[in-house]
């Protein structure tokens, strides 16, 4: 799969860009604005733990890409309600007219292990992720409909693709975000649409809260050669490095749909969901399953079914074949 070479630009395009007033939405804004796009700055200005709003976050980033040039401008409407996300595709239809890219990227966190999760801590993550992501998405994707043209990128999570400890609310709305890419990618596929996913490693006010909340060594000594090396670490994570993989999913020569990158450090990979070959017996039995799990497990030979479709005709040829 090859990309056209030379300089990839936004030129005449506009870009809603949640959560952008800082972190990792405020690179993307920034690099799209650079190369052309038009931006709605979005963020409710609130703590990392969804507390609190203004809209100065969202109007200093505005302001910041307009004096380099750029167009933008703020908008503090929440993505946690159907109104408040319908506003900000407005903002974008009401400036330019309409809307060519969605990044979904606004969110928040609550970390607390599962028997102290409640849903007051577990709702509010599904509020702004995931819902969120569906609400924005929504209008943004009538218009993109009838232009026949659009580009959408959710923020998945490793926390929710491989799991973490303390975040069940934020891995599941994480790992629903998978499911509503891959939805609207087969969706889209007939109207100009493409739908990928980011799962982003990066040192911004979520992942440092993350960090701050995780319990410490009893060692003074240990803990001082653990922060040494964090330290390092996250000097390398900063959110500028993942900017270039969001722009590149955003734009018009972007091939794939329906994917999942993850990005940190500048480094850049794929996840993707395989399928191993398996076992099969007609009549399958409890045993069976015991006794054959290694091969059941085992994953030489997994394919990468496209959707349903392709793992039911992978079940029908094995069975046809027995």
């Amino acid at each position: 799969m090859t990309v056209p070479m030379g300089d990839l630009r936004f030129d005449e395009q506009v870009a809603v860009i949640t959560g952008a007033g800082g972190g990792l939405g405020k690179q993307y804004a920034l690099l799209l604005a650079a190369r052309g796009a038009r931006v709605v700055v979005n963020d409710t200005g609130g703590s990392v733990t969804g507390d609190g709003s203004s809209v100065q976050a969202a109007s200093v980033v505005a302001e910041e890409i307009r004096r380099q040039g750029g167009a933008a401008i703020p908008d503090g409407h929440s993505v946690a309600r159907p109104e408040g996300a319908a506003a900000i595709v407005d903002a974008a239809l009401d400036a330019w007219g309409r809307v060519d890219i969605v990044i979904n990227n606004a969110g928040i966190v609550r970390d607390a292990p599962f028997e102290d999760m409640t849903p007051e801590l577990f709702e509010p993550l599904l509020d702004v992720h995931l819902r969120g992501a569906f609400h924005v998405t929504r209008p943004a994707w009538k218009v993109m409909r009838e232009q026949g043209y659009g580009r959408i990128v959710n923020t998945s999570s490793a926390a929710g693709i491989l799991g973490a400890e303390g975040m069940s609310n934020y891995g599941s709305a994480k790992t629903g975000l998978i499911g509503l890419t891959r939805v609207l990618a087969a969706e889209g596929a007939g109207h100009g649409i493409k739908v990928n996913a980011i799962a982003p490693i990066a040192y911004t006010r979520m992942l440092a809260h993350s960090v701050d909340t995780t319990g410490k060594p009893d060692d003074p000594s240990a803990q001082a050669v653990l922060d040494e090396l964090v330290g390092q670490y996250l000097q390398k994570l900063e959110p500028a490095r993942v900017a270039p993989v969001a722009a590149f999913l955003a734009h018009r020569d972007c091939p794939v749909s329906g994917e999942i990158y993850t990005v940190g450090a500048g480094h850049v990979a794929r996840f993707f969901i395989g399928r191993t070959r398996g076992f099969y017996s007609p009549a399958l039995s409890l045993e069976e399953v015991r006794d054959h799990l290694d091969e059941i497990r085992d994953e030489a030979g997994y394919t990468v079914p496209g959707g349903p479709a392709d793992e039911m005709s992978q079940l029908f040829a094995t069975i046809m074949s027995s």
